[in-house]
């Protein structure tokens, strides 16, 4: 190699990870829990393409007026714009789309894996993570529908955590809506960027006085980077502010009073009528700052936060945001009437980055047993034996040089954390018997020799 030319450094692009070890083993029981409620709940599985047509994506995620596609990996395919999907929600409206004649309505479907956005990394945010959606899509009760998808939320961190531990947050897009028509906000862009800078309000470095700055003129943080505001009046916005600070329906229906408004207040007080039916109606609260930024919400909004703290990698307190979102939507057909849809996500991997600093979460990994091979000649005999322990569902692994010395095997064993040994010398074999090593006992205590047939029975007193 040319000693100018650099050595290739292991590492990965900006906003992207690898996951192993315990963290890893907590996302794997937790999707296991997730898949399981939402198969109780009566959904179907779906997987969707990583790939998307660019023209179907859309571009409702990113806030870049003049590069809307700026969070979205896209490429060109033979003159053709693909995308990674950014989320479940749009391939599964595209399948719906596709598939609506075919499919029960309403279509009641879950979906689970990876998607992938350009959007800045920070603490517990990367470019690529995994979601778990449930959606349900076609003609249904809108108060049954999201009292479902709350009672799916409070079923499955009711296994993980402490019902004190989360509250589910509800709105519906309604109210503000009605409240801008009420103020005179009827520019579409002005809207979305009101809803947007709402949507902001719990998002670290902002408060009110940051969505202030984005109802105005322009926001300049802490980088001093600048934001365009939605350029509101004084009165406009000091109104908006006013309503982040409701936290009662019945204050809400006081103070603002028109159609759209009254609709979407009529709507949350019939969720929280069907809500009284199920297990979990004290852990869902109405807060006017749920909104959504993405404008394909049109009703309920809902949004779930833990309420215990969480720690970044210096040990400072953050807020991590929603760990489950959602809302209703509407679907378009090629032809016809719109159809309905409402659904949630979760996002598994800062569910797994909250729950990991909790300290009675333990899960432990099925570590397998180790046969150890001592003559290689008669490798053939500790493959007779490793079959024997995996026939009878124990989880067991030879080691896979038969010239290692048995300390350098068992330095091995040390270091996957393996907690038994399997040893058979040339006595063990002559005599019919098996030496068990419990790798994580006293030391001079911990090996017993035992006869062959009773492998099984004494390994289990031990896993």
């Amino acid at each position: 190699m040319n000693k100018k030319e650099k050595s290739l450094q292991a590492d990965l692009p900006k906003g992207f990870q690898n996951q192993w070890g315990n963290p890893l083993l907590l996302k794997k029981e937790l999707l296991k829990i997730i898949e399981k409620n939402f198969i109780k709940f009566g959904y179907s599985p779906l997987e969707s393409s990583l790939m998307q047509l660019s023209s179907i994506i859309g571009n409702s995620l990113s806030e870049d007026e003049e590069n809307p596609m700026s969070d979205i990996y896209t490429y060109s395919d033979d003159g053709v714009d693909v995308s990674l999907r950014y989320d479940l929600s749009q391939p599964l409206i595209n399948f719906y789309k596709q598939n609506y004649k075919n499919l029960p309505n309403p279509y009641k479907r879950y979906e689970m894996g990876n998607v992938f956005r350009r959007e800045k990394p920070g603490s517990s945010r990367y470019r690529s993570f995994g979601q778990c959606d449930v959606d349900i899509i076609g003609n249904f009760d809108v108060k049954q529908a999201n009292a479902d998808l709350c009672s799916i939320i409070g079923s499955i961190l009711t296994e993980i955590i402490n019902k004190s531990e989360f509250v589910i947050n509800v709105s519906n897009r309604k109210i503000v809506l009605g409240l801008m028509d009420q103020l005179k906000i009827i520019d579409q862009k002005q809207k979305q960027k009101v809803l947007r800078a709402i949507d902001k309000l719990d998002k670290p470095g902002f408060g009110i006085k940051g969505v202030a700055d984005l109802l105005g003129k322009e926001r300049v943080d802490q980088s001093g980077a600048v934001t365009k505001g939605a350029n509101l009046n004084e009165d406009q916005s000091s109104k908006i502010i006013e309503f982040l600070n409701i936290s009662d329906i019945k204050e809400l229906k006081q103070k603002i009073n028109n159609p759209l408004t009254n609709e979407g207040i009529k709507e949350l007080e019939d969720l929280f009528e069907v809500l009284k039916y199920g297990k979990y109606a004290e852990q869902v609260k109405f807060t006017s700052s749920t909104i959504r930024g993405m404008d394909i919400y049109q009703g309920t909004i809902i949004e779930t936060n833990l309420k215990f703290d969480v720690k970044n990698s210096k040990g400072k307190v953050i807020d991590p945001g929603a760990i489950i979102s959602g809302g209703e939507y509407f679907i378009t057909k090629f032809k016809g009437d719109p159809f309905r849809g409402t659904g949630i996500s979760i996002g598994i991997d800062r569910l797994v980055f909250c729950l990991s600093q909790k300290d009675r979460i333990k899960i432990e990994e099925k570590k397998p047993v180790l046969v150890c091979v001592m003559v290689g000649q008669k490798l053939s005999k500790y493959y007779e034996i490793l079959k024997i322990l995996r026939d009878n569902n124990i989880n067991s692994e030879i080691y896979l040089e038969s010239e290692k010395k048995l300390s350098k095997q068992l330095d091995y064993a040390s270091k996957r954390g393996l907690s038994l040994a399997i040893i058979c010398g040339e006595d063990e074999f002559k005599e019919n018997t098996i030496t068990i090593k419990n790798l994580k006992g006293v030391k001079g205590e911990n090996q017993i020799q035992i006869p062959r047939e009773n492998l099984i029975n004494e390994v289990k007193k031990y896993i």
